[in-house]
């Protein structure tokens, strides 16, 4: 259960990093609007997770969730640029994720 509170909450994190891009400063009311709740949301399902979660594996699973799926949303959806090196960077914060989940069974 509090893995997948991990979960939602990375996804959660990317939703209001995303709005963030897309409220420009603050200047758009909805952006805005979904950015705050995302955050919310991300953080209260974070804090859930980390009831049984070691502080480490929670914030980095978390970090880690939002930092690939914002480098997604930004390719995918904001047409940013992919690049060989950015793929790279990307890959290896997915390993790392893995590393931190195995780690936390040992």
């Amino acid at each position: 259960m509090h893995w997948i509170a991990l979960i939602v909450a990375g996804i959660f994190e990317v939703i209001w990093a995303s709005a963030m891009k897309q409220s420009e400063g603050f200047s758009k009311f909805w952006p805005s609007m979904i950015m705050l709740v995302g955050m919310l949301i991300s953080f209260g399902l974070l804090s859930l997770a980390m009831k049984s979660l070691p502080l480490g594996t929670a914030y980095t699973v978390w970090t880690g969730i939002g930092a690939v799926g914002a480098f997604l949303v930004g390719i995918v959806i904001l047409g940013e640029a992919f690049t060989l090196t950015r793929a790279l960077a990307a890959i290896f914060i997915v390993c790392g994720l893995v590393l931190m989940k195995i780690s936390n069974h040992e």
